[in-house]
């Protein structure tokens, strides 16, 4: 019996026209059992020639997933976002989504907001959490409720600990605060968060590393997150004050780099003669700001395309891989760290 040709295709008849079981070419298109690459191809190539379109519902019905994985920030609206809301978390999301499609997975995104969306009615198969600190709330009531979750960055004293990509943010704290280093600072302050994340834990620990190897007084200056931009301009104008021979402001966050720009725009100083700026993220406050910000290229887009994988294999039940990398940071050297280069006589 041939199909009617107003009919769409279905599973059944692309599994009939590759030679195969009917539940080999839903495995194949779903990516859920292992099946052979060349088999598989062969069922993708069949399913795309027929014009095989899954019935989403259906599948809905019979396996009872969503579909969908959760991007959830822990970090709040003032440092996660922005005026333009293209910040570190939206980067991720778009990057993310991006590799998600694909493989049949919608990504719903849970903003930064002052007040948590209900979690209970989020209905998702696993999620994503960007930089959680210890204990984050989030985090705890999606395993809970029996989700998958992968983080990106490590969670400081989760038990048991919670699959993620590796950000190496000691990585990135070195090559800053060298980069500040070689363009002559001597008296750098860094501009860090109070909560409890691994990246703060990495840059305080690493900042007491390198003050020991170059001798200098380390000056760690943790400022509160939903403070923003606003907080950073307070402690680094008092910082300036008490302080006026510093040179140098490492601030991981972005919106503390602004803020202490301004301030020290502010106070008559110049940036970067009299005092250099450099943050973490190579985001657009980085590159708009005034002096355009030297930053760390962290290659977001792979590092979220590998949350993505790890979360995915997991769901289908390879639990073995706990932890990826992501590719090592590179340095953007910009204006607010760069002192002009002398003139070398003839």
């Amino acid at each position: 019996m041939t199909r009617a040709a107003d009919k769409p295709p279905t599973i059944t008849d692309v599994a009939k026209a590759a030679g195969v079981a009917r539940s080999t070419a839903s495995d194949a298109l779903n990516g859920r059992r292992y099946v052979d690459a060349r088999t598989r191809a062969r069922v993708v190539e069949t399913a795309r020639a027929l014009g095989y379109r899954p019935n989403l519902r259906a599948r809905r019905l019979r396996t009872g997933a969503a579909q969908a994985i959760a991007l959830i920030s822990s970090m709040p609206f003032a440092i996660a976002g922005g005026p333009s809301r293209l910040g570190f978390f939206m980067e991720i999301a778009a990057a993310a989504a991006e590799t998600a499609l694909p493989h049949g997975f919608a990504m719903i995104l849970v903003p930064p907001l002052e007040t948590r969306p209900g979690l209970d009615y989020l209905d998702v198969d696993g999620a994503i959490v960007v930089e959680p600190e210890q204990n984050d709330p989030a985090t705890r009531h999606l395993l809970a409720r029996g989700l998958p979750v992968v983080t990106i960055g490590r969670q400081l004293a989760a038990k048991p600990p919670i699959p993620y990509v590796n950000e190496h943010t000691k990585a990135t704290a070195w090559l800053l605060l060298e980069h500040l280093h070689e363009q002559g600072a001597h008296q750098i302050a860094v501009l860090t968060g109070t909560r409890r994340r691994q990246s703060y834990a990495d840059m305080a620990a690493t900042y007491r590393q390198f003050a020991r190897k170059h001798a200098i007084e380390p000056l760690l200056i943790r400022i509160e997150e939903d403070t923003g931009e606003h907080g950073a301009y307070a402690a680094t104008a008092e910082l300036l004050h008490k302080r006026p021979e510093l040179d140098a402001i490492c601030a991981q966050v972005d919106a503390f780099a602004v803020g202490a720009v301004r301030a020290i725009h502010d106070t008559g100083r110049r940036i970067p003669d009299d005092v250099r700026v450099v943050t973490r993220y190579d985001g657009l406050r980085a590159r708009t700001c005034n002096p355009p910000l030297t930053a760390v290229n962290l290659h977001l887009d792979q590092l979220a395309a590998h949350a993505v994988e790890l979360l995915l294999e997991h769901l289908h039940g390879n639990s073995t891989n706990t932890v990826l990398e992501a590719p090592l940071p590179t340095l953007v050297p910009r204006q607010s760290s760069l002192l002009p280069t002398k003139t070398q006589p003839r």
